[in-house]
């Protein structure tokens, strides 16, 4: 018997971990010089891999399912005619060796369990993870509108109406060093349609600057929250006037409420 037929059948049990005493000693001594008995190791253990995935995962090869059960014939032939020849064959099978194929097959079970547990796992981390992202975004939103209305170094402006009694009302909240704007009014009369109100900070020097369009809802309230604005403008004072809905760059119709720092 050569070198390569004595240990071919040894390899499948090594390939998964189920050899043990003197024989996995002189294959594990063999391996060490025979390329060739390495690389169907390699090959037999690969093909073990795609085995244990194939419960959850893509179908493995054929070739790698055929590889293995060539393997186990091989060493169950090589069992049973050492048995009827002699006890001093290597590899003579006990009626309980039928126990270490069951280990190999349950540790291959385990594996793919393992394998679904930990992807499950993953998907739930990822989930977890995009809520956490989600609500970091969401309380990020808040702060800007809170920051503004709280802080102490915030202007705050009310706006009243100019022509007739102050029913209707505004309050802009300026926070400048953060150029935050959070403006709410209420009491504010209907629009005709394509109309809405513009909301303009006026600086102490210059033209207004457009700072946001609302319509007010059927209660005559409405807001405007962080609308764009140059960094660090001075507020002198905070006006309104009706425009059209898309809004426009300057006033074009008169002011009808205004009201300057408190």
């Amino acid at each position: 018997m050569s070198g390569h037929e004595q240990f071919g059948g040894d390899l499948a049990l090594y390939a998964l971990n189920v050899l043990g005493g003197d024989e996995r000693a002189k294959l594990e001594e063999h391996l060490a010089s025979c390329a060739e008995c390495r690389l169907e190791l390699e090959q037999l253990r690969g093909d073990g891999a795609l085995l244990a995935l194939s419960t959850s995962g893509p179908k493995p090869p054929a070739r790698a399912r055929a590889r293995l059960l060539e393997a186990v014939a091989k060493e169950s032939k090589t069992a049973t005619s050492g048995a009827r020849g002699t006890r001093e064959m290597r590899h003579p099978w006990s009626r309980w060796a039928w126990l270490g194929w069951a280990t190999a097959a349950a540790m291959v079970v385990l594996t793919a369990l393992l394998w679904n547990e930990n992807s499950a796992l993953r998907r739930m981390l990822a989930a977890k993870n995009e809520e956490s992202t989600q609500a970091r975004l969401e309380l990020e939103d808040l702060r800007k509108i809170v920051a503004p209305i709280l802080s102490p170094q915030t202007q705050r402006i009310t706006v009243v109406s100019v022509k007739s009694a102050p029913q209707p009302q505004g309050k802009a909240f300026y926070l400048r060093s953060r150029n935050n704007l959070v403006f709410v009014a209420s009491n504010m009369p209907q629009l005709p349609p394509h109309k809405a109100y513009q909301l303009w900070l006026v600086p102490p020097d210059g033209t207004p600057i457009a700072a946001g369009v609302f319509k007010p809802d059927a209660r005559g309230s409405g807001t405007i929250v962080n609308p764009p604005l140059p960094a660090g403008v001075e507020a002198k004072a905070f006006a309104i006037t009706v425009e059209d809905e898309a809004g426009v760059p300057q006033p074009t119709t008169p002011i009808i409420m205004m009201g300057g720092g408190e």
